[in-house]
């Protein structure tokens, strides 16, 4: 029998969505569903017991331990299981947290299950799947040589627009941003849409994309 090397454990707190979902990913070329869990901290248990998977499908809103927290201590403690979320919520500020915490995919529920197999058997090769407008970027943004940062030319940037950057990158509101940097909102508005032209990018994930490449923020 062919070996399936891409073994998945599941983390989400909707039995039946859960159930359903493992049926699915069995029905995939070279995955497997090892285990299921209800939150985080069912999931630590599995790996600290020795059941350590290829990949872990999770869920962002979960009772005990959230996806976030679980996603936080895979990236503290096991760095090379892929981590892809599959959640009801696709905001910014979300996608953001999640980039910060080595997420490699982020997809929507209601995906296709062609997509949700190529997702698995990419962030399990160790590339990124991001269906939140961003796909096929992420994998070229991330291949960063952290010991050279010479590729940013901040003298494009002025001192305003590299702190805006580095708290932009963060899972901060607009309004709190503001607070920060002592500004109206109206004013950290001008500040955004101006980069948005100046950089070439559409959203605050994209200025978040360019603050990591370039080397302003590292996580």
């Amino acid at each position: 029998m062919h070996p399936k090397p891409y073994n998945v454990i599941l983390v989400d707190d909707h039995v039946l969505l859960r159930d359903a979902l493992a049926s699915l990913i069995n029905t995939f070329d070279d995955c497997h569903v090892m285990n299921v869990a209800g939150n985080g901290k069912e999931l630590v248990h599995e790996i600290e017991h020795g059941n350590v998977p290829s990949i872990v499908l999770l869920d962002l809103n979960m009772p005990e331990m959230d996806g976030y927290d679980t996603a936080k201590w895979l990236h503290d403690k096991y760095p090379q299981i892929g981590v892809l979320i599959l959640t009801m919520y696709d905001s910014e500020i979300a996608l953001i947290r999640l980039l910060q915490l080595g997420v490699k995919g982020f997809l929507k529920k209601d995906v296709h299950p062609d997509e949700l197999k190529s997702a698995i058997t990419a962030v399990a090769n160790g590339e990124y799947h991001y269906s939140h407008g961003v796909t096929g970027k992420l994998a070229t943004l991330f291949q960063i040589n952290h010991a050279n940062n010479s590729s940013l030319d901040k003298s494009i940037l002025n001192g305003i627009e590299i702190e805006f950057l580095k708290l932009a990158s963060t899972d901060m509101t607009y309004k709190e941003i503001a607070d920060i940097m002592k500004l109206t909102p109206r004013m950290i508005d001008n500040h955004r849409d101006s980069l948005f032209i100046k950089l070439n990018v559409k959203s605050r994930v994209g200025l978040a994309i360019y603050a990591i490449k370039n080397g302003i923020v590292t996580f």
